[in-house]
């Protein structure tokens, strides 16, 4: 009997922590000292700038970045099978820098400085009335105010909606 209840505690304890492995790896917030965007609490994911490459991209004026968009394991396998909708789990994260002229070579272009990090979050459940993402804008870290994050999804629905909400296609 007893080692029927250590067993039970144990497996519990192991759904648990397997589940909060899985919210904290999704980019959510939870109750956390980690800075989340208004409306949709989304954080900057731990290790983000190790992710895959998905496709990077330059933007002229007004804003003359250079920009790269990286996906976690879901986002880079559903990419590379051409899965559409996205599954949950999904995290895409863009790197926006000043696009400045290269000392060495004159052509060329470099990254300045670091402008934003935005990123996307897949959840179904939790974003239902957002085609099931959830956003967030950081500059330096902290996440920008609420009025410009009731923008994100306006933008995404207005051009892509039938993309899944997403404007970045895979580099291959």
């Amino acid at each position: 009997m007893a080692s029927d209840r250590r067993a039970a505690f144990a497996i519990s304890t192991g759904v648990l922590a397997l589940a909060g492995s899985i919210i904290a790896a999704s980019g959510v917030a939870q109750s956390s000292d980690k800075p989340a965007s208004p409306i949709y609490g989304a954080t900057i994911p731990d290790g983000y700038r190790a992710w895959q490459l998905i496709a990077p991209a330059l933007e002229d004026a007004p804003l003359n970045e250079l920009r790269a968009v990286v996906g976690n394991e879901v986002a880079v396998k559903a990419y590379s099978a051409g899965t559409s909708p996205f599954p949950d789990g999904t995290i895409l994260v863009k790197l926006a820098w000043e696009r400045v002229q290269s000392s060495d070579f004159e052509s060329a272009t470099i990254p300045g400085r670091a402008t934003t990090v935005q990123v996307m979050v897949k959840d179904t459940k939790r974003y239902p009335d957002t085609g099931g993402w959830g956003f967030g804008r950081f500059i330096d870290g902290k996440p920008v105010d609420e009025a410009q994050h009731q923008t994100c999804f306006a933008c995404h629905e207005a051009r892509v909606k039938d993309r899944d909400y997403v404007f970045t296609r895979y580099a291959r």
